[in-house]
């Protein structure tokens, strides 16, 4: 049974299912977990996703003969990973009996042994390394994580990708045969390899979290799933590696960000900027818990990207109002971020806070740049800022012409109807 199945059956299931709704929430929870530890047992990922896919089923059946085990998890790890060494036993049995049927075969890989990997042996962290292993391409890196970790189903994966399931499951079955042919092993990275791959993960949760946060396409403005998925594996890297201080960055950032969700849209559901958020409805909670992170992340001598993005979010959490914050010390910190991340979405998301230092006028000409160096072509946020900043000088038959390139280039529903209350704005001031 596949999850998508499971997830039909539990959501077929009446009230009265509690067995259905169990498995669904054994589903969402500990996916990553029993698949993780099963792939340590098979050292093959596609056939772990097989055996695991398997004890979900048997689960449905199981539970309601015998009730739900006091730990589902536990449960669904042993059925699987049972089912795992049966079907190695099966394999070797045959080889055995069919030698010369066979073609000679690689040693399988061993399992890592503890010590190997020092302190780092959380079954899940291995999952993550694999998945993002910097032989295969971000894309592939990103649709395994989903898969693999967080348990979407290849449909849900096609929608984040914007692509149909058949290309979405195409492209998975050739990320998991580069794994197997590049024989890419289960396992953490030692020491000298940890920085290189430790950074190729964080940018894959990243990546996650900011397709959730502003979700690409749809009718709503937040993918709620992908931004929950997405702070559960920083949390569980912050866990695993409580030395990283970039990984506590990447949590400060993520959370200090979704802090702001309950204001983001109003009671109608169009989008709020921050400018116009009630910042009563930020979560306080979630605001103290990113800005603790941030303090434990900037005690790195030369802090990077992802904790210089957190420290742009704790200002905005601190500022009592957007007029308020203390703007150059955002652009100072843009500066930095610059410096170690030199890429052309920060030097665009720097302009916000130029504006608010030098002017609009000044942030306009550093727009423009980053227009025509070509970079950002296609990128839906250039258009909405350089529009913004042609409302506030007052130039707004250019303002629409660029409010009208944003539109065009948003596929979301939320953010479509915010450009077209601007575009109404624009020309009411026009006339």
């Amino acid at each position: 049974m596949s999850p998508t199945q499971e997830r039909g059956a539990a959501g077929q299931a009446d009230g009265s299912d509690e067995v259905g709704r169990a498995v669904a929430r054994a589903h969402r929870r500990e996916w990553g977990y029993v698949l993780a530890s099963t792939a340590r047992v098979t050292q093959d990922l596609g056939v772990a996703e097989e055996c695991v896919q398997e004890a979900y089923g048997v689960a449905l059946r199981a539970w309601r003969r015998d009730g739900i085990p006091a730990n589902p998890a536990a449960w669904l790890t042993t059925a699987a990973r049972r089912k795992a060494i049966d079907r190695l036993r099966r394999e070797q049995s045959l080889r055995a009996k069919l030698p010369l049927l066979l073609e000679p075969e690689a040693t399988p890989y061993a399992p890592v042994a503890a010590e190997e990997a020092g302190v780092l042996t959380d079954d899940r962290l291995r999952l993550v390394f694999t998945c993002c292993h910097p032989a295969l391409a971000r894309e592939a890196q990103v649709a395994l994580t989903l898969r693999l970790l967080c348990g979407l189903s290849t449909a849900e994966i096609a929608r984040s990708f914007l692509v149909p399931e058949p290309t979405m499951a195409a492209r998975l079955t050739r990320a998991k045969k580069k794994i197997a042919a590049a024989r890419i092993p289960y396992r953490v990275p030692g020491e000298t390899e940890l920085p290189e791959r430790l950074d190729a993960v964080l940018t894959v949760v990243h990546l996650l979290f900011t397709t959730g946060h502003a979700a690409p396409a749809g009718d709503t403005l937040v993918r709620a799933d992908l931004v929950e998925r997405a702070m559960e594996l920083g949390r569980v890297l912050v866990d695993l590696m409580p030395d990283e201080r970039e990984a506590r960055g990447l949590l400060a950032l993520m959370v200090l960000t979704d802090a702001r969700r309950p204001a983001r849209t109003g009671a109608d559901g169009r989008l709020l900027l921050l400018e116009e958020q009630d910042r009563s409805l930020w979560d306080r909670g979630a605001l103290d818990e990113g800005r603790r992170l941030v303090v434990e992340a900037v005690r790195s001598a030369r802090p990077g990207r992802f904790t210089l993005q957190a420290v742009v979010a704790a200002l905005h959490a601190d500022a009592p109002s957007y007029a308020t914050t203390d703007w150059p010390a955002l652009l100072r910190v843009y500066d930095a971020l610059l410096e170690v991340w030199p890429t052309p979405v920060v030097a665009l998301n720097r302009t916000v806070a130029l504006a608010m230092v030098a002017g609009p006028a000044v942030a306009l000409r550093e727009v423009e740049a980053l227009e025509a160096a070509g970079r950002l072509e296609g990128y839906r946020y250039l258009p909405a800022t350089k529009a913004d900043l042609l409302r506030r000088l007052g130039r707004y038959e250019e303002a629409r012409a660029a409010y009208h390139a944003a539109n065009r280039l948003s596929d979301n529903g939320a953010e479509r109807a915010f450009l077209a209350r601007r575009l109404a704005e624009v020309g009411r001031q026009q006339a």
